[in-house]
C-alpha cells in the first residue's frame, strides 16, 4: 500500500487505475479508515488508496478559523492508534489544556505520515458509478476502479444557512463559520452570531471583543460548569445513546450541544459579552433584520454558526442519497449499494462519528467488514 511522497503536480494523473479499496476523503474519518484498512488487510495483497481533495493534510480543520478550540484535553481529541501529543500543543505557545486548530493540523499531518497512509492529492472525486464488478471513482485526475468504496467526505463542503424570508435582499456582509478566520473584519460593526453551539460561543467571544455583536438562537444557551469539557460530555452522551438503545427514559444530561467554557469562552461570559441574546429573526431587510416583536435594527453583518449536511455529491448518480441527506445504511454499509459504506458523517454513520474521539469504532467495523467483502467476492 504505497502512499504518494508528495502531492500530485497540477493536471499529473493518479499513477493507477484499480484499487480494491478506494476511501473518498483524507481528513480525521477518513484516516481513521485508512489506519485500520491497512491492519486489517495487512495479510493480503489488497490495494488501498485514500483519495484527499485538499492540497495538505488536515481536512476540515485546514478551514477553522484562527482561533478555534477543541473543547476537549488532547487525550479526548485523538484518533485510534496514537494521541493527540501534548506537548504539541500551541505552535509558539506553551501547551494547552485545549489543542487549538493548529495542533490539530500537525498532528493530522503527524498521523499520516506516522502510519504512511496511502493518501493522494489534491485529488478531486466527481462522481462515483457503478460498473461491473465494483464501482468507478471519477475525478480530476483520472478515473479509479474499486471493489469497494468508503466515503468519509465529512460535512464541511455543505454548510447550512437558515432560509430567513428577505435574505437575498440584505445588503450587509454574511459568512458562514466555514469561511469564518478571525473578528478583524468587524471591528466596530453591528454584527449578529447565529447559532447557539460551540460554534457560536466561540466566535462570538472574540467577535464581542471588537464590534457592537448579539447572539441570535433558537434557544436560551446552556452553559456548562467550568470543570465540566468533551470528557463529560462524550460519557453523558454514551450513556444517552445506551438508554436510548434499551428503550430507556435518557432524562436530561449534559449533550454535545451545550456550551462548554473553553478559556475565550470563559472570559468573554465574565467580562458580560454573551448576555446580549436575541430570538430567531423574524426577516432581513436592505439594511437590517426585523425581529419577532416587529422591531427593526441595523445590521452590518451576520455571522452564520448554524452547522453542515453531509457531503454527498459524489454520490448523487448511485441513487442512494435520500430527500433528507442521508443515505439508508445498516451500520456504515450503504443498503442499495452494497459495495459502498459512509463513515464519519453523524450519529448514523456511528454513534459520535462526527468526532476525533468518536470516529474510531465505526472506523473499525467499517474496516471489517471491507474486509470480509473482499475476501468473499
Amino acid at each position: 500500500m504505497t502512499r504518494s511522497p508528495t502531492p500530485l503536480a497540477d493536471g499529473e494523473p493518479l499513477p493507477f487505475r484499480h484499487r480494491d479499496v478506494v476511501v473518498v476523503g483524507g481528513g480525521q474519518a477518513g484516516l481513521a479508515v485508512g489506519y485500520h484498512l491497512t491492519r486489517a488487510l495487512r495479510a493480503t495483497d489488497a490495494t488501498v488508496a485514500l483519495l484527499d481533495d485538499q492540497p495538505t493534510p488536515g481536512g476540515a480543520w485546514r478551514h477553522g478559523w484562527d482561533s478555534l478550540r477543541l473543547f476537549s484535553p488532547a487525550e479526548w481529541s485523538s484518533l485510534p492508534g496514537y494521541l493527540l501529543p501534548r506537548h504539541q500543543a500551541g505552535r509558539d505557545r506553551a501547551p494547552a489544556e485545549y489543542p487549538h486548530r493548529d495542533d490539530v493540523l500537525d498532528y493530522l499531518g503527524a498521523y499520516e505520515a506516522r502510519y504512511e497512509l496511502p493518501v493522494w492529492r489534491p485529488v478531486h472525486v466527481r462522481a462515483v458509478h457503478r460498473v461491473p464488478g465494483g464501482l468507478r471513482v471519477e475525478t480530476d485526475r483520472g478515473d479509479v476502479t474499486a471493489r469497494a468504496v468508503v466515503s468519509a467526505t465529512g460535512t464541511w463542503a455543505e454548510p447550512v444557512v437558515p432560509d430567513v424570508p428577505g435574505l437575498d435582499a440584505f445588503g450587509g456582509l454574511q459568512l458562514h463559520s466555514s469561511a469564518y478566520r478571525s473578528p478583524a473584519p468587524f471591528a466596530g460593526q453591528r454584527v449578529l452570531v447565529v447559532g447557539g453551539g460551540n460554534s457560536g460561543a466561540q466566535v462570538l467571544a472574540e467577535v464581542s471583543a471588537v464590534a457592537d455583536a448579539s447572539w441570535v438562537v433558537e434557544r436560551e444557551p446552556r452553559f456548562l460548569p467550568a470543570d465540566v469539557d468533551g470528557r463529560v460530555l462524550f460519557d453523558a452522551a454514551t450513556a444517552r445513546y445506551h438508554a436510548l438503545q434499551n428503550g430507556e427514559d435518557p432524562g436530561r444530561p449534559y449533550t454535545l450541544g451545550d456550551v462548554v467554557q473553553v478559556p475565550p469562552v470563559r472570559e468573554a461570559r465574565e467580562a458580560g459579552r454573551l448576555t446580549d441574546v436575541r430570538p430567531p429573526i423574524a426577516r432581513f431587510t436592505p439594511d437590517g433584520v426585523v425581529w419577532p416583536d416587529g422591531s427593526g435594527e441595523h445590521v452590518d453583518a451576520v455571522v452564520w454558526c448554524t452547522g453542515f449536511r453531509p457531503a454527498l455529491a459524489p454520490l448523487a448518480l448511485l441513487g442512494v442519497v435520500r430527500a433528507d441527506g442521508r443515505v439508508e445504511t445498516e451500520g456504515t454499509r450503504s443498503v442499495a449499494e452494497p459495495r459502498l459504506w459512509l463513515v464519519g458523517y453523524g450519529q448514523w454513520t456511528g454513534f459520535a462519528s462526527a468526532t476525533l474521539v468518536g470516529v474510531g469504532r465505526s472506523a473499525r467495523a467499517t474496516a471489517r467488514e471491507v474486509a470480509a467483502h473482499l475476501s468473499s467476492a
